[in-house]
């Protein structure tokens, strides 16, 4: 065997010196200077049954000394991975942190079973997989899940994340956490609006890579404009999710879908209405650009909308069919220049109701339309 796993000397002091000190000091040489590379295939037998035996060492000196230094190492046999791993907080948590010798399932298994400072330790692994970080929201420990959402190398789905935002979106570290989470998906953005604090929202503008009105928005504290915003760009499926999310929690309301229509976002009013009037998309397209008086009076009633809104609804989809859409750049920025400028010029003889920031807001989002966008005015 190589000198520099166990030599004689190491022999000769545990069999003179069986003190856990003496035991600890040896046990971290060997798993210090473990490696398969280095060892015959008899060689790394006999070591493995070293670690065996002191996985078990009564000493916690001993088993922390190996947890240290296996903690990273590969090639750790899988079983004395696991022992460490269900040992005392001070040898298991280097290893369930570091180690990557053990499975989702051990992980799985250690969190439904153990402490909560175990739960921590593999919610700051450098990778957590969306199976076990299920797991870990599941707990709806605000510590365990407070480390888990600021760890970037942890997958979260988009299920879990809207599961931590509903039973843990009022503590403050994990809304912290979550506003500073890279890339959260529309539905759990929406949903974080109506959760965090005002100082949060400003930070949450600051860290998604959000549509460029939305700061705006957050800082005039206008849930329903930052929701109309989150959907800008969105796919159809995306927005679907968001407009379903919207209804099942009261907040499909007519302002909100007559707002994102005044606002020029044409997709968000007719998914909004489909989903009001429980009609499939495609029928409610056909009703709302129905050229004739019926149509889109129809889908109006059918949706429970408020007569008061009529008008301005249709003078908004007037502007749709009076638009032309060539397919070149700013074809959207030219339809909604068009569409806010009608309904800032037009909107008292319409009955259309806005409050001094939603005008603001109006001017200041026209305002900021790209150049491209002037010619169609």
């Amino acid at each position: 065997m190589k000198a520099t796993t166990l030599n004689k000397d190491d022999v000769a002091r545990l069999l003179s010196d069986p003190s856990g000190e003496a035991r600890a000091e040896t046990a971290a040489k060997i798993a210090r200077n473990f490696s398969a590379g280095d060892l015959t295939e008899s060689e790394r037998a006999v070591v493995e049954d070293i670690f065996r035996i002191m996985v078990k060492d009564a000493e916690v000196r001993v088993r922390e000394a190996l947890a240290q230094n296996l903690k990273e190492n590969p090639s750790m046999p899988h079983d004395v991975a696991v022992n460490l791993a269900q040992d005392v907080d001070s040898v298991s948590l280097p290893v369930l942190q570091f180690s990557e010798v053990l499975s989702d399932e051990d992980l799985v298994e250690i969190v439904r079973s153990q402490s909560a400072a175990k739960q921590v330790a593999i919610a700051k692994r450098p990778k957590v997989s969306e199976t076990v970080s299920s797991v870990l929201v599941e707990t709806d420990n605000e510590d365990v899940v407070t480390h888990l959402v600021s760890n970037v190398g942890a997958e979260i789905s988009e299920k879990s994340l809207q599961h931590v935002v509903e039973s843990l979106g009022e503590a403050e570290g994990v809304q912290a956490a979550m506003v500073t989470r890279p890339n959260l998906p529309v539905t759990v953005t929406e949903r974080l609006l109506t959760k965090v604090s005002e100082n949060m929202k400003e930070e949450l503008a600051k860290h998604q890579k959000l549509p460029a009105d939305l700061a705006t928005d957050l800082i005039l504290q206008s849930r329903e404009r930052a929701t109309i915003s989150l959907s800008d760009g969105s796919s159809e499926d995306v927005l679907e999710k968001l407009i379903r999310q919207l209804h099942e929690n009261g907040r499909l309301t007519p302002s909100i879908v007559l707002r994102a229509l005044c606002m020029g976002d044409l997709n968000f009013f007719e998914a909004a209405m489909a989903r009001l009037a429980g009609v499939p998309l495609i029928n409610m397209r056909r009703l709302i650009h129905d050229a004739g008086p019926l149509g889109l009076k129809s889908a109006f009633d059918k949706a429970g909308l408020p007569k008061t809104h009529f008008p301005a609804a249709r003078a908004a989809i007037d502007v749709v069919r009076e638009t032309d859409y060539d397919g070149g750049e700013n074809d959207r920025e030219r339809y909604a220049r068009r569409m806010i400028e009608r309904i800032l010029t037009q909107y008292g003889d319409l009955g259309v109701s806005f409050d001094s920031d939603d005008l603001e807001y109006l001017l200041t989002k026209m305002d900021k339309l790209p150049p491209g966008a002037m010619g169609a005015a």
